[in-house]
């Protein structure tokens, strides 16, 4: 079928929007796909749900080879299912809250879980009703406090979202390949790169959990990966502690006057002026630096932690976030601080010749974690709990404890990956799906379990996978255009050939309406720029703008029997003979 451009529900824009800040932002809009409603929220214009279905046919047919079946949640649930989860109050300021005129709590799913699993709840009782995979394709919602880059990170997304149900854990594992192999057909199909990576799995839970990152630099994610096939997301990098060594001959703590020292340049440049090594200058890496977190709770409690990282590392937030989540973590306040005068502020350290170390008794009164590198006789220069002072040679294992492990400083090129695959690299990745085995999470919180072969009770295990439908769109469009406009891959793009009509020969325009036949008789979806008064140079404009890959331009060659054949993904323009237009269009890759 053809759709004619002069009513086609769409107005081209030559500026770029002021708050776009990537390519994908700043085309759809100025294209006609999308318009902004709100902050991260976005109306959908034909040319934007064209693209958008044809990538949602993509993922339904390869579900459909997965076994899944579809089905639709309604996107306002109530609060009880999330209540019984704990994900009401973990969620905290990242989900839109409302209440019905009768006062009861609702939400706008921010994801099912709850209520997928409550559906099976309702109507599987038995072993014999499983495997089950269901899925939907629906729109999300999360009160994101940044919303930015148009549709990469907006509070208003859609999502495929599938749930497995089986009553082993060998069943959840061939249930998870499945889904995890229809994501890499999914993925070539729609011609984007990807990265397979570990992953945290944050709210959601869970034991297994793998994010489907496409390589870009402008991609929200740091990820890790290793020449002998290590790859994982920054929050689930494992770093791998050194050996512990001996204390035996380890020198006592040495307390030294450090004025006006608060940072770790200070501290360093003080330590080599005033304190020399024989062997070598001071370093940022022999400092221990003791890091003060503020970690709230979703029900707005505060908690304060201090953890020690070394002095050359600083700590990553987002990786904080995994550890300490569902909390929130800020740095310190100056009211925190002001709240615990037994911190002091550039000179916090595990021990102090006045008491005894953090961790045993109450000498903070704050939780102290340690970053794995700090293992057992390791020697430090820290704080010394007083006030313009440090200490040199203070020994981890002997000198001071900790209550716990904290794996949070950044990760850097050169890092030896956890499977011993060799040193890491570092990228920039854009999340497009995530897998996870959730286990047993949700069916023991909301009791879904079935009665197996011997006819006893047991708890169902799921797995959950989320593509981001929206999300995609956008990558494919960021990975896809040129200083013209966009080039969508002939997979998803809103038509399969535009024809331009580019002179005002009716004659022309005769010949045009003839080839757009022509090509719908193959089976093509054709746009036609059938404007008349409307300039060559605007619709070969348009024309870029759309970016619809193949486009025939029908102009006074026409009069010839011949038009031309542009492919845009390569620029190539053909002069092709009308009568074998149709063969030479079918042979295009």
């Amino acid at each position: 079928m053809s759709t004619r451009l002069s009513q086609l529900f769409v107005r081209t824009l030559r500026e770029d929007p002021v708050d776009a800040e990537v390519a994908s932002h700043r085309l759809l809009v100025r294209a006609g796909y999308i318009r902004r409603q709100a902050p991260g929220v976005f109306a959908w214009l034909p040319l934007g749900l064209r693209v958008r279905r044809r990538i949602e046919r993509i993922i339904h047919e390869e579900m459909a080879a997965a076994g899944a079946q579809e089905v639709l949640f309604p996107a306002l649930l109530p609060r009880e299912p999330y209540e019984a989860t704990g994900r009401w109050e973990e969620y905290g300021d990242g989900i839109f809250r409302l209440k019905d005129r009768k006062g009861a709590d609702y939400l706008l799913a921010p994801t099912h879980e709850e209520v997928f699993t409550l559906m099976v709840k309702d109507l599987y009782s038995s072993y014999k009703d499983l495997p089950l995979t269901i899925y939907q394709i629906q729109d999300k919602y999360r009160d994101e406090a940044r919303p930015r880059a148009g549709l990469l990170r907006g509070r208003e997304f859609s999502m495929k979202d599938a749930y497995s149900f089986d009553y082993t854990d060998e069943g959840l594992d061939a249930s998870y390949q499945a889904q995890r192999d229809a994501y890499e057909r999914i993925f070539q199909r729609l011609g984007l790169d990807y990265v397979i990576v570990k992953a945290d799995a944050g709210a959601m839970g869970g034991s297994r959990s793998e994010e489907f990152l496409h390589p870009t630099p402008i991609g929200e994610d740091t990820f890790v990966r290793t020449d002998g096939g290590y790859a994982a997301n920054v929050e689930a990098f494992h770093t791998v502690p050194p050996a512990a060594l001996s204390i035996d001959d380890a020198p006592e703590p040495t307390v030294f006057e450090s004025p006006d020292t608060p940072t770790i340049e200070t501290l360093v440049a003080l330590a080599n002026e005033r304190h020399p090594r024989e062997d070598r200058p001071w370093t940022a890496a022999d400092t221990l630096k003791n890091v003060v977190l503020a970690l709230v709770a979703p029900d707005g409690g505060r908690e304060l932690v201090i953890v020690g990282v070394p002095g050359d590392r600083d700590v990553d937030m987002k990786r904080a976030e995994a550890a300490f989540s569902p909390a929130e973590v800020e740095a310190a306040t100056e009211a925190d601080f002001a709240r615990n005068p037994g911190l002091v502020k550039g000179y916090i350290g595990p021990w102090s010749p006045e008491g005894p170390v953090l961790g045993e008794t109450s000498f903070t009164g704050i939780r102290y974690l340690l970053d794995p590198r700090v293992v057992e006789g390791t020697q430090w220069v820290t704080g010394a709990n007083e006030p313009e002072r440090h200490v040199f040679s203070l020994t981890a294992g002997r000198d001071f404890i900790s209550d716990g492990i904290a794996d949070i400083a950044e990760v850097r090129e050169g890092d030896e990956a956890p499977d011993g695959s060799g040193p890491v690299e570092l990228a920039r990745g854009m999340e497009l799906g995530h897998v996870f085995q959730l286990g047993r999470k949700y069916a023991e919180a909301l009791g879904l379990k079935v009665l197996d072969e011997n006819g006893k009770l047991v708890t169902v295990t799921m797995g959950s996978y989320g593509i981001g439908v929206t999300r995609i769109l956008a990558a494919i469009a960021e990975l896809g255009n040129d200083e013209r406009g966009l080039i969508w891959p002939r997979s998803v793009a809103p038509f399969d050939v535009h024809v331009i009509a580019a002179t005002k020969d009716e004659t022309v325009y005769g010949v045009a309406e003839d080839i757009v036949a022509q090509l719908e008789a193959t089976g093509a979806d054709v746009l036609f720029d059938d404007r008349l008064k409307v300039s060559p140079g605007v619709k070969f404009g348009d024309a870029e703008l759309l970016g619809v890959p193949i486009i025939v331009v029908v102009g006074k060659g026409a009069a010839d029997g011949t038009v031309e054949l542009w492919d845009r993904r390569t620029g190539v323009k053909t002069p092709t003979p009308i009568a074998e237009l149709t063969e030479a269009y079918r042979q295009l890759p």
